[in-house]
């Protein structure tokens, strides 16, 4: 099904996605990333394991790009954006750590700020929220990986 092509306020077109896209995070080197577009969470969310403060503002976390092998994904260490108090879809408020990377949808390539969370009872691994989403992307709710194919996600 071919969607036209709609203007945002500031004239450029939005680009349809699907509620489930494969994304990449070329700053961590990672690729296909299974996300799920969520108009109703504000923000972002990424699934991370091994997660610590270090020296100089940062943290250091295990990117989980596996549901099955929480450990085999890429270590980064990311600048801490901010703290953040977090309810989650539950109603459970936790604070976390929120960071920025670059995202790329298809051929759009754009920074995102992640909560660092741990997704496990979660399908996809990363969580794109309505500020990630806003004047970028249209959500097709009855479609998904409008930008190719699932692949099995894998770190460069």
């Amino acid at each position: 099904m071919s969607t036209p092509s709609l203007k945002h306020r500031a004239g450029s077109a939005l680009q349809t996605i699907g509620w489930k896209e494969v994304i990449h995070l070329p700053e961590w080197g990672v690729r296909s990333l299974l996300a799920k577009a969520d108009t109703g969470a504000r923000g972002s969310a990424l699934d991370v394991s091994s997660m610590r403060r270090v020296p100089g503002n940062k943290v250091e976390f295990t990117i989980v790009l596996d549901r099955k092998n929480r450990g085999a994904g890429p270590t980064v260490v990311a600048d801490i954006v901010r703290s953040s108090r977090i309810r989650s879809s539950n109603g459970v408020v936790q604070e976390r750590f929120v960071v920025r990377t670059s995202v790329q949808i298809g051929t759009r390539k754009h920074p995102v700020e992640f909560s660092l969370v741990n997704r496990q009872r979660m399908i996809c691994r990363a969580l794109l929220g309505r500020h990630a989403l806003a004047g970028r992307y249209l959500v097709d709710s009855s479609d998904k990986y409008v930008h190719g194919p699932r692949r099995k996600p894998r770190a460069t």
